[in-house]
């Protein structure tokens, strides 16, 4: 028991008086104002619900274009390997995968 550390007396570190309540910290991501005379509006506490957006349905010319590009690059796959398009292509198989791949990336603006 001779190896035991004395008691210590612990110092608080409180910054503000007891009892008393610290000044309101500013809202996340708030910044200061540049100029030292200009003073900040406080903040409401009500909710304010966050604004809807009116989705408007897609234009006509796109499930159009979906659709083509998709068609167009089954085509142009399916003509590649029968031979129709002047023997089978490695290039022309990445030009039908391309189609559809805008195709599906148009697929994904369409409301």
């Amino acid at each position: 028991m001779a190896n035991e550390p004395a008691n210590r007396r612990v110092v608080s570190r409180r910054v503000t008086k007891a009892g008393a309540s610290p000044a309101p910290r500013p809202a996340k991501g708030a910044h200061r104002a540049r100029s030292s005379t200009a003073r900040e509006q406080p903040s409401s506490k009500r909710y304010t619900p966050p604004v809807t957006r009116a989705d408007l349905p897609s234009p006509a010319w796109v499930p159009i274009l979906m659709f083509g590009l998709l068609i167009a690059g089954a085509l142009v796959i399916i003509l590649n390997y029968v031979g129709a398009l002047g023997g089978v292509s490695n290039v022309k198989l990445v030009i039908g995968l391309g189609l559809i791949l805008g195709g599906i990336i148009t697929a994904t603006q369409y409301r």
